[in-house]
C-alpha cells in the first residue's frame, strides 16, 4: 500500500462519499457493518504515477518506518522533484547511499529509463485500462501485478481494485466472512460483489487486517 505523498504540499486522498458506501451496504450487510464502525476512511494518493511507482519500489519487503527513511532521504536528494530527469541526474550510487540495495536502485535507475525512452509512457497511463497499465508496468523490473495494482488505486485512483496478491486484503476477507481458507474463485466471488466500487471496498477490508 501507499506510504503517502512525501511532498511539501498538502495531502492528497481518494475521494469516495456516500454514494460508495450505500452501495456496499447494500450489497454486502457485513461489509456495511464494518463501514459503520470505521466511519470514513481517509486514504493518501500520489497523483504522479512515476513517483508513486518510486515510493512503491523503496517499500518493497522494509517496514513501514525504514520506508519513510529511506523515502525522505530520497526526496531531499532530489529536492522534491521525483522525476525520471531527476532521478537520471543523480544516479545510481546516489540512490543507492539513500539507504536501498543495490538491486533497488537498480529498479528505480531502470524505471527513469523507461520513462524517459518512452517504454512507458507514465504521462498516459490515466487513459489506459486497468489490464493495459497492469500490462505495461510489469514489463519493468521490480514490478510486479500487486504493484501495478497499487499504482491504480493510490495514484491513478481506479474505483475498482481488489487485490488477490495482497496479504492483508486476504487476511480481512478471511476474518470479515469467518473463512478458514480463500481461494481465488471465492475471491472474486466478492470482489464482484463489491464492483463497481472495489477500491473503496479495499479500505475498509484493510482497515479490519489493522493495515
Amino acid at each position: 500500500m501507499s506510504t503517502g505523498q512525501q511532498t511539501k504540499d498538502s495531502e492528497q486522498i481518494f475521494i469516495y462519499g456516500a454514494r460508495e458506501l450505500d452501495y456496499l451496504r447494500d450489497r454486502d450487510p457485513r461489509l456495511g457493518d464494518l463501514i459503520d464502525q470505521f466511519g470514513m476512511i481517509h486514504r493518501p494518493i500520489t497523483p504522479d504515477p512515476f513517483e508513486e511507482l518510486i515510493n512503491s519500489i523503496i517499500s518493497q519487503q522494509i517496514s513501514k518506518k525504514a520506508a519513510a527513511t529511506v523515502s525522505g532521504r530520497v526526496y531531499d536528494l532530489l529536492d522534491y522533484n521525483i522525476s525520471p530527469e531527476a532521478v537520471a541526474d543523480v544516479g545510481a550510487k546516489a540512490i543507492r547511499k539513500c539507504g536501498m540495495s543495490d538491486r533497488k536502485a537498480g529498479y528505480i535507475m531502470g524505471i527513469a529509463e523507461a520513462a524517459l525512452t518512452g517504454a512507458v509512457d507514465f504521462k498516459n497511463l490515466h487513459s489506459l485500462s486497468d489490464a493495459e497499465v497492469i500490462r505495461q508496468l510489469t514489463t519493468l523490473k521490480g514490478v510486479g501485478i500487486w504493484t501495478a495494482e497499487m499504482l491504480l488505486l493510490f495514484s491513478l485512483q481506479r474505483p475498482d481494485i481488489v487485490s488477490y496478491g495482497d496479504l492483508a486484503i486476504r487476511r480481512g476477507m478471511m476474518a470479515l466472512y469467518e473463512l478458514d481458507e480463500l481461494p481465488r474463485a471465492v475471491f472474486r466471488q466478492y470482489a464482484e460483489k463489491y464492483s463497481p466500487y472495489g477500491s473503496v471496498a479495499s479500505f475498509y477490508i484493510w482497515a479490519l487486517a489493522g493495515q
